[in-house]
């Protein structure tokens, strides 16, 4: 899930800078210093978005720079357990399904990929159901539900299952929603 926070941090500014706006390198610094990093409490920092209170600089002996505390509005992304995602599947391999969703990859294991029994097809990289016959493959939209998420210092690691009704590629979505009409109808 998205969400939009205010973080606060002290920032260097060089003394080369000290000639431009403050609020627009602030900005920028935190841009470099911010962006792509993970965070706990917040996900992921998709982007710092402004700087919304600058507080007074403070000089430190023997350093060049200004430090300057300041309140910055970040949008982050941070998986939910029980969130409903849609990505597309990035890669393909023994052991499930790697989807793109936003900024992270979650894996779908080949055990929570449907209600088949999947295996994989190495010929053709795709995973086939042995029942069903369904399919999934590289570069198809899919539908999953997040059920586990982990938030570490340099990753978020999160497992989707697709075994629920109106989860899984678009035609089987397609086709749970045909089976519903038809129950409706009898």
């Amino acid at each position: 899930m998205y969400y939009i926070s205010s973080i606060t941090d002290t920032l260097r500014v060089p003394p080369d800078r000290f000639d431009q706006n403050l609020s627009s390198i602030l900005l920028d610094l935190a841009r470099d210093s911010l962006e792509g990093k993970i965070f706990p409490e917040l996900g992921y920092i998709v982007s710092v978005m402004e700087a919304e209170e600058i507080g007074k600089g403070k000089l430190i002996p023997q350093d060049g720079g200004a430090f300057y505390p300041c309140n910055f509005k970040v949008l982050s992304y941070k998986p939910e357990r029980g969130e409903i995602v849609e990505g597309k599947v990035n890669d393909i391999t023994s052991f499930g399904i790697f989807i793109q969703v936003s900024t992270i990859q979650p894996l779908c294991h080949i055990s929570q990929v449907g209600n088949d029994h999947f295996r994989y097809d190495d010929s053709a990289n795709r995973l086939i159901g042995k029942d069903t016959g369904a399919t999934v493959d590289v570069g198809e939209m899919v539908r999953g539900r997040i059920i586990v998420v982990g938030v570490q210092k340099k990753a978020i690691r999160v497992g989707i299952t697709m075994r629920q009704a109106g989860l899984g590629t678009q035609a089987w979505i397609d086709e749970w929603k045909e089976s519903l009409i038809e129950k409706r109808q009898e």
